[in-house]
């Protein structure tokens, strides 16, 4: 999580991004922050994730109340709790009583210019010190191996502790379950002390006052300018120069080409069309050979009520549609030993669509063999 109530120009969020485009930290100051509805739902997770946390390490908590309240939120948040109390029974084996802290503001700026954060949990004891971030997003699959923002939580920690705990190492951890994705990365704290003074420290003072190189990759992607950026626009048009013939003549290393460059493309395509239509439909932006027009819509009764009424006194009934709740559902109400009880041999999952990804994506390769006969005969 990385609720920070004042924002500092150099986020421990954003560190992927200025380490790596040192400008562009001061350039997103220039650009609203538009964060939008994923956002606020990750918000409202991380809340109920403290809350729980905080009642089962029996502290005093008021359970928050938001709209985006759900069976899969609350399902999650259980998860993360119990993550975090084996985390601590783990920690307890070198410490007979560990330190747990929720929510702990961290300071960092001894090595970034105005730096602090929040990191959701640390379990401090003798040896390893565990912090843990929890990530409700299901698009971006996060890594905390190299993860800077973890290692920036980890320098605030160690701020704080290092001296006062026998800590050897910092045990960085990422809870992810919508993603099915928990990710652990334990890195000597002598090893993270060295990248703080060669790396970090140098970068952070170039992009605290908006110097050095602007850099175009994946680190783009949640960056505020990024729609406006030249540097951007002129690295996805270098692709032009392949003039997108046919498959067929184009060769297969310039496909190879390609594909690596294709899902970024496309992000840029998508984040230019959804600027240039927010800037017609709300500030009025004429853009040459281009109007506003009304999508295609769906008909949808007014009230339901009104229309059950109406529909009855016109003498139809057969008008409801009974259907089974879903599985996740189902596993909620049951409970999951019950649930494995009951239906475990009921249920099943189907293969997914096929996809064309990077081989840094962690789910196995399915040979093509294997892919026609699984695939390809629905």
């Amino acid at each position: 999580m990385n609720i920070e109530k004042q924002h500092a120009l150099l986020s421990a969020s954003g560190a992927h991004r200025w380490l790596n485009c040192t400008p562009s930290a001061r350039l997103e100051r220039e650009f609203e922050d538009n964060s939008g509805e994923a956002a606020a739902e990750g918000t409202a997770a991380h809340a109920l994730c403290e809350h729980k946390l905080r009642r089962a390490l029996k502290l005093r908590s008021k359970k928050p109340v938001s709209q985006y309240d759900s069976d899969e939120m609350d399902s999650h948040t259980d998860g993360y709790v119990e993550f975090v109390l084996e985390l601590i029974e783990q920690a307890k084996q070198a410490c007979a009583d560990p330190k747990v802290l929720i929510e702990q503001r961290l300071d960092f700026s001894k090595y970034v210019p105005d730096g602090f954060g929040t990191g959701d949990c640390l379990v401090i004891a003798d040896g390893t010190l565990h912090i843990v971030d929890f990530k409700y997003g299901q698009g971006l699959l996060v890594e905390a191996e190299e993860n800077p923002q973890m290692k920036l939580y980890a320098l605030g920690a160690l701020e704080l502790f290092d001296g006062i705990y026998d800590i050897t190492s910092v045990s960085l951890n990422i809870y992810q379950p919508r993603r099915e994705n928990i990710s652990t990365h334990t890195v000597e704290k002598e090893s993270l002390y060295r990248w703080a003074d060669e790396v970090l420290r140098p970068l952070a003072e170039l992009a605290f006052v908006g110097s050095g190189e602007y850099c175009c990759g994946e680190w783009c992607q949640f960056c505020r300018a990024a729609v406006k950026c030249r540097a951007r626009a002129e690295e996805k048009l270098k692709l032009t120069r392949l003039e997108f013939s046919l498959p067929p003549i184009l060769s297969d290393a310039e496909i190879d080409e390609i594909l690596v460059k294709l899902d970024d493309l496309t992000a840029w395509a998508n984040d230019i069309r959804a600027y240039a239509l927010e800037a017609a439909a709300n500030h009025g932006k004429q853009w040459s050979g281009f109007k506003l027009v009304a999508g295609r819509s769906n008909r949808k009764y007014a009230s339901e009520e009104a229309v059950v009424d109406a529909a009855k006194e016109a003498g139809y009934r057969d008008i409801f549609r009974q259907s089974l709740i879903t599985v996740t559902e189902m596993e909620k109400l049951m409970g999951k030993t019950k649930f494995n009880e009951i239906l475990g041999g009921l249920i099943e999952k189907p293969p997914g669509k096929l996809s064309l990804v990077p081989l840094s994506d962690k789910r196995p390769a399915i040979h093509a063999s294997s892919a026609k006969t699984d695939f390809m005969e629905e």
